[in-house]
């Protein structure tokens, strides 16, 4: 087979590699790829950018690596192809190999400082819209969502208004999972004891299928919930329905939505306890209080060592 022939594969082969893989792009589903919220959006934009500056080292070591192999093999009886063991100090080799790396990782570094102070998932998102505060319960196998404000709760279904700033204030009455909703932006620890935050806004009226990014035990699959971005009409509509539920999320009603149950169906409440997110979280702060009975008492180890961890640090 001739030298020409032989490239002529190469060529088809990587080309239709390449063609391959921008169908399948294409047409595949891939949430992360696809985002419909300002912080989805320019995350998308930082992996394409640390992916392909990444190819650009990854690339040029698979072709060298064929084409050394190639040349230098045993059964090549070319002399300017043969193995020269006494060949060194090539200057224009050595600063090729030490400054492309640390060009690459001088950039990566300057991106990774900014995008992380651009995109911390505490920063408020700027916006003429005024923000809505949404209360995140992770539980045995389900998200519980309070509205402080409005006085309502949602089990595995949240809504918001497009274009609207939604401040997230996340923690577990669990084990620890992790909060996501891969088309709007990262995923935020849900840990008991604690609360973090997480600042989202959605760009398009659709559904976004939400889930846990950690592994959370024997219910862990069906730990998923569906974020609706509406227009704000239907926001105040759909908010007005569900004040009107004849369920109320009492400290009662709440001790019993705790116990450990998978797959469970939407659920809406009405008056939710106003210091429900508070007593949740404030029960790990007194380990004392808790009967080991309770549903969530089997998390308590882990809340508590991280408490002393961080007071060591």
């Amino acid at each position: 087979m001739s030298k020409k022939t032989k490239i002529a594969i190469l060529f088809v082969l990587v080309f239709g590699l390449v063609t391959l893989a921008v169908w399948y792009l294409h047409r595949a589903t891939i949430p992360v790829l696809q985002p419909h919220g300002l912080i989805g959006r320019e995350e998308r934009k930082l992996m394409i950018f640390t992916v392909s500056l990444g190819l650009l080292i990854i690339v040029p070591v698979f072709v060298m690596t064929i084409i050394i192999a190639t040349r230098y093999r045993e059964g090549n009886t070319k002399t300017h192809h043969q193995y020269a063991p006494e060949w060194d100090h090539n200057r224009v080799a050595e600063f090729t190999w030490w400054a492309i790396p640390i060009a690459i990782i001088t950039v990566l570094s300057v991106v990774t400082w900014t995008s992380t102070h651009a995109l911390d998932p505490w920063k408020p998102l700027a916006s003429t819209a005024k923000p809505l505060t949404i209360q995140v319960v992770s539980l045995d196998w389900k998200w519980l969502f309070i509205y402080p404000e409005q006085h309502v709760a949602t089990v595995n279904f949240v809504q918001f208004p497009v274009n609207t700033p939604v401040n997230f204030e996340i923690t577990s009455d669990s084990v620890m999972n992790s909060f996501w909703v891969p088309q709007l932006g990262g995923q935020m620890y849900a840990m008991p004891g604690m609360s973090t935050q997480l600042h989202l806004m959605a760009d398009k009226v659709g559904d976004y299928a939400g889930s846990s990014a950690n592994i959370s035990g024997e219910g862990f699959a069906g730990l998923k919930f569906t974020a609706h971005a509406s227009s704000r009409a239907d926001y105040d509509a759909w908010m007005k329905t569900v004040k009107k539920s004849s369920a109320l999320l009492s400290q009662q009603t709440y001790a019993q939505l705790a116990k450990p149950s998978q797959n469970d169906p939407r659920n809406y409440y009405a008056a939710p306890d106003d210091e429900l997110y508070d007593t949740i979280i404030m029960k790990y702060m007194t380990p004392g209080s808790m009967k080991p009975s309770d549903s969530s008492a089997r998390s308590m180890p882990a809340a508590t060592d991280m408490r002393m961890n961080m007071d060591m640090n």
